[in-house]
């Protein structure tokens, strides 16, 4: 695998450090959304107090268009907490209001200055990358909405030629209008767009089930990620978002629900997390939770327990 956050320390012009030195560890690296209540800061608190190796962020409100500008001295204590913890990667979700697939209209150009904005914070962040929707056509059809989403990543892409910050696009449920529930849906953006090496791949379990591909098995779990191979490449895959599913393959609706509580199954996610070829990829949850984050802490624990359990078997004797 490429990209994402592995590698040797990385610096931004902001001085900010976006990824820290990874241990000796050979498989996939776990940890969850956190939130940034009180301050971006306080995600990094949070992830690191339930031992997470990776923390995901929104850069600012995921339900407005806009934030307030981070203070020098929220990036310096920003800085200051990265430092002090260790984390294998810290990364962006972009804002959920934005839709690129919208047609010409106020949603799309609110959504293009919502995009150029949440980049702007990733990188002051330092952050690698930020996880985006494709965006939905609202009618106008596949073609159109795909055709709206490429033209509005150029923009977008043009705009912050000198951000270093990729776009990883996430596969979808399919709800509603959305698009991206088909990979193929992912590789003609790829296709399309003029600088591809600014985008990026994220892929969901519980969308890719809600979609129709049958990961419950190692065979559809599989064809499901050779299909991502050979139509994009697994070198563009830098994060996954592990989630079971409340409905059921193929439904179409968008609910994800806490590990082996869903329609995949904790067997299932056996498969998946022990996938060599996402060794070292963040492996994020976005599980539904309380404040105090047990439900995170349990997840985790189901998470490394199916790999140590795989480690167990592969080295216990015939």
């Amino acid at each position: 695998m490429g990209g994402g956050c592995r590698g040797t320390w990385g610096q931004f012009a902001s001085g900010l450090v976006h990824w820290a030195p990874l241990g000796s560890a050979s498989g996939m690296l776990f940890g969850a959304h956190m939130s940034i209540a009180g301050g971006v800061w306080r995600a990094l608190q949070r992830g690191a107090s339930i031992d997470c190796e990776v923390v995901q962020i929104f850069v600012k409100n995921n339900m407005q268009w806009f934030g307030k500008p981070y203070s020098p001295d929220e990036l310096a204590r920003y800085a200051e907490e990265l430092r002090a913890r260790e984390l294998a990667c810290v990364f962006g979700h972009a804002g959920y209001l934005i839709n690129l697939g919208a047609p010409d209209g106020q949603n799309r150009e609110r959504s293009l200055k919502s995009l150029l904005h949440d980049i702007q914070l990733a990188t002051e962040l330092g952050l690698p990358f930020l996880v985006l929707h494709p965006g939905a056509h609202l009618g106008a059809g596949e073609e159109a909405g795909l055709e709206q989403i490429v033209l509005g990543l150029n923009e977008v892409l043009r705009a912050t030629k000198s951000s270093p910050v990729r776009l990883a696009l996430e596969n979808t449920a399919g709800q509603g209008s959305c698009l991206g529930h088909q990979l193929s849906h992912l590789a003609a953006i790829y296709t399309r767009v003029g600088k591809p090496e600014r985008l990026a791949i994220c892929l969901d379990t519980a969308h890719l089930l809600e979609a129709g591909y049958d990961v419950r098995t190692p065979k559809g779990w599989d064809a499901a990620i050779s299909e991502v191979d050979s139509l994009i490449g697994l070198e563009q895959v830098v994060a996954l978002h592990l989630n079971d599913s409340r409905t059921a393959l193929g439904s179409r609706v968008d609910r994800h629900a806490g590990i082996g509580r869903g329609q995949i199954g904790r067997e299932a996610f056996g498969h998946i997390v022990n996938d060599p070829r996402f060794a070292k990829l963040p492996g994020c949850l976005e599980t539904p939770k309380s404040a105090d984050l047990r439900e995170d802490v349990e997840n985790l624990k189901v998470l490394r327990s199916l790999v140590a359990d795989n480690l167990t078997s592969a080295s216990s004797p015939d």
